[in-house]
């Protein structure tokens, strides 16, 4: 055989395995538009799609719509607290307009001397107490709408986590925190905030804490996993899963959060031997 020929023949071989590789990456491609379509359909835009084995320029673009994906979710997230704290504002507005009068009226009967002692006095006690519950009920949930403006100051985030791991001595608690790490934030609502998730944690049976810095913080525990069926569903107001919640835990954490320019997120995958993780963006 030539030397030619075995030039062509490597050539063609090349060629060959050129297009093979060029047919595989277009088909990679094909499969990451995909799997961001359907992400979008189904209005999942946490989606991080990997960027090894792409060419610079297409890992620019990947890259580009990763954080794409990022703000997205963080605008709709803003959009949805904004709306519950809307309706939450007339919805508590209109029931104390409601039950106001209601309660006045029924403590002037009680007071009456012809109400006293008499079969109608049992009947209107219960009506002013079941408006003073309701009441008691709906002022719960003006704290989605009267939240304290952020006072941010800076925060060791490691001094500030040993305070809060002494208020729960009965946890077993493990911490990953660079030792200077700080943090510029309202320490008084990211206290109010921990809390929330710790008392969750021990309410779902949690006998660990893990929290640990990955440019955000993690706070984990083995307490019972959240069902996969209301994940999304944990940070609308009044949901819960408990008998006794009052659902604006949650909530209310993630609406601080924001309104420091940071977010609340369940992860994805908990971190590992943990059941549960949640990360505060700042």
């Amino acid at each position: 055989m030539t030397t030619t020929a075995v030039l062509l023949i490597a050539i063609l071989v090349v060629i060959i395995v050129v297009v093979i590789r060029f047919i595989r990456h277009q088909r990679l491609l094909k499969l990451r538009a995909h799997l961001m379509r359907e992400a979008m359909r189904n209005h999942d835009f946490t989606f991080r799609l990997p960027c090894k084995g792409l060419f610079s320029g297409e890992r620019a673009l990947q890259e580009a719509l990763n954080d794409l994906g990022t703000d997205i979710s963080r605008l709709v997230a803003q959009n949805e607290v904004e709306s519950w704290e809307r309706l939450t504002r007339v919805l508590t507005h209109e029931i104390m307009n409601a039950t106001t009068p209601i309660s006045s009226i029924t403590q002037a009967y009680m007071n009456s001397p012809q109400i006293k002692g008499t079969p109608y006095e049992k009947g209107i006690r219960t009506i002013h107490d079941t408006c003073a519950g309701l009441a008691s009920f709906v002022d719960s949930y003006r704290k989605l709408t009267q939240l304290q403006e952020p006072v941010p100051t800076d925060v060791n985030l490691p001094e500030f986590i040993n305070g809060i791991q002494n208020l729960y001595a009965q946890l077993n608690w493990q911490t990953s925190l660079p030792h200077s790490l700080v943090i510029h934030t309202d320490e008084n609502l990211l206290r109010q905030v921990v809390i929330n998730l710790v008392k969750n944690a021990i309410e779902a049976g949690a006998q660990s804490v893990d929290v640990r810095w990955n440019d955000a913080l993690f706070i984990s525990n083995d307490g019972s996993p959240i069902p996969a069926e209301v994940r999304r569903e944990i940070f609308i107001p009044f949901f819960t899963t408990k008998q006794t919640g009052s659902g604006i835990g949650l909530s209310l954490s993630r609406q601080i959060m924001m309104r420091q320019g940071g977010d609340l997120t369940l992860a994805e995958h908990p971190v590992s031997g943990f059941h549960t993780t949640f990360i505060l963006h700042f």
